[in-house]
């Protein structure tokens, strides 16, 4: 081969090389912490946060903020049902509340979900953390399928099988427990392999992604992985290991905030460490909001709001119970310290890494879910969507488009005061509604003075969840008939 034909041909491997290098699929990691309030990331709260969260902050000064990001229910389980099928959960059997395992599991086995579709894609895919959405455990000894024990306090047994747990819906990898309840039944793939205490959990739960990170740095097979790691913390029982108490000057929950941060700081020197992170697209968030066991009092005494500037926490319709962090790193494609104010929700993950790997989305799959993917490059989000479906812990709906949200309850739809009864015995309306750009803390009912606006947005909340998709796309059914759309109209 004389000189120029040798140059010539080393020239076009280097393109090739670098045009492999530019449309490789990226790993994908997600981690999904527990009743963590938009307040408690300090770089999300400066006025108003008093904890220290510095590996959270140091993610969005690499990376892009979301600020009106919600997650698909202001509770635990519907959240992950929507992050994992891009479909709302009140399209399933379940209504209100969550899940209490020791049922058949509440993805239908025929759903796609992110992880089946991305592991067609040639994804090697792992959950290590909190499934929370119902499975059934099998004796050890007779195979039977297990009764719900009466006393809380009663685990699975070690050796138990599971048939129908996150090993049958996409994921070839699963280390982590099921609910708060039973978090001291630790699971491996399908199988109940020990008892624990609950304190030892959030460690277990980071050195297990450590390790599932430093392994397929190792993996030569050249496949791409997604690692979800649904976090258990801060969540109740809030059990902060003992180097960690009293480490914020605050309370324990303070405390516990303080070591999720820190479990997520060594999920990224992970990545950094194996040369990874470049490679890698990793998204933070958490379920819904704050939940009243972190003990509003004593943070609020210390300055500390859970909510920033919103109203209401965990269980509530107002954007306290479901706007969530939402934090995006992805380097060369995401610019550092970016912000976007663009609507999203976590349902909206699913269409987001179809569009990302350059996958159609599968059939009657994602209904509800746009992709974010434009304003990663600061662009605007095109959908077809018209807004963005609220749901509360007893069921109530609300519906946010643009600046608008009108909410179909007289009160929080939850926990925090005035509930649905008391408003209801203080004369309130029956809905409200609320111009966000005016007011964000939703302090001023409109739903009186803007008829309007409520019959336009009503209208479309009542096609989105009667159409059994709220996206363009193959018609789709609800899995019951009957949804009750608005709980308290006379």
């Amino acid at each position: 081969m004389n000189g120029k034909i040798w140059f010539l041909a080393l020239g076009v491997l280097c393109l090739l090389g670098v045009a492999s290098e530019a449309t490789q699929m990226p790993n994908i990691v997600f981690v999904l912490c527990d009743d963590l309030g938009y307040g408690d990331v300090q770089c999300l709260n400066p006025e108003r946060g008093k904890i220290l969260t510095p590996g959270i902050d140091k993610l969005a000064s690499e990376g892009m903020v979301f600020t009106d990001a919600h997650s698909g229910s202001a509770v635990c389980s519907p959240t992950r049902y929507g992050l994992l099928t891009g479909r709302y959960s009140w399209r399933s059997r379940l209504q209100h509340g969550v899940t209490q395992g020791y049922a058949p599991n509440l993805i239908a086995p025929d759903r796609p979900t992110v992880a089946s579709f991305l592991k067609q894609q040639g994804y090697h895919t792992a959950i290590i953390g909190k499934w929370h959405l119902d499975f059934q455990y099998q004796d050890p000894a007779t195979g039977e399928l297990l009764k719900r024990p009466k006393k809380r306090k009663e685990l699975p047994p070690v050796g138990a099988k599971i048939p129908d747990g996150p090993v049958s819906r996409g994921f070839d990898y699963y280390h982590g427990f099921h609910h708060a309840g039973d978090m001291k039944g630790v699971i491996e793939n399908d199988t109940v392999i020990l008892h624990e205490d609950e304190i030892n959990m959030l460690p277990r739960l980071t050195r297990e992604a450590v390790k599932f990170i430093d392994q397929q740095a190792k993996t030569a097979d050249g496949k791409p992985f997604f690692l979800y790691v649904p976090f258990g913390s801060p969540h109740s029982p809030i059990v902060p290991s003992k180097e960690w108490q009293g480490k914020s000057g605050i309370n324990a929950y303070a405390d516990f905030v303080m070591q999720t941060d820190a479990a997520f700081g060594s999920i990224l020197d992970a990545l950094d460490r194996n040369g990874l992170s470049d490679n890698t697209l990793v998204i933070f968030s958490s379920d819904n909001g704050c939940s009243k066991a972190a003990n509003f009092k004593e943070l609020e005494a210390a300055g500390h709001y859970a909510s920033a500037y919103m109203r209401g926490s965990k269980s509530d319709i107002w954007d306290g119970g479901h706007r969530v962090p939402f934090i995006v790193r992805w380097p060369g494609q995401v610019a550092a310290g970016s912000t976007s104010d663009q609507l999203i929700c976590l349902t909206d993950f699913f269409a987001t890494l179809a569009e990302l790997i350059g996958q159609e989305l599968p059939e009657s799959a994602a209904e509800d879910s746009v992709s974010f993917l434009p304003a990663l490059s600061g662009e605007e989000i095109v959908s077809t969507r018209n807004g963005v479906i609220h749901h509360s812990i007893s069921g109530h709906f609300a519906y946010r488009q643009g600046k608008w949200k009108l909410c179909l309850a007289s009160g929080s739809g939850g926990w925090s005061a005035p509930n649905e009864k008391a408003a209801a015995k203080n004369g309130s309306p029956k809905a409200q509604l609320y111009d966000l750009e005016k007011d964000p803390g939703e302090t001023t009912n409109l739903y009186a003075s803007h008829p309007e606006v409520v019959e336009r947005l009503l209208q479309q909340l009542e096609s989105d969840v009667t159409a059994g998709r709220s996206t363009d796309g193959a018609a789709s059914q609800n899995d019951i008939k009957k949804i009750v759309i608005w709980k308290n109209k006379e």
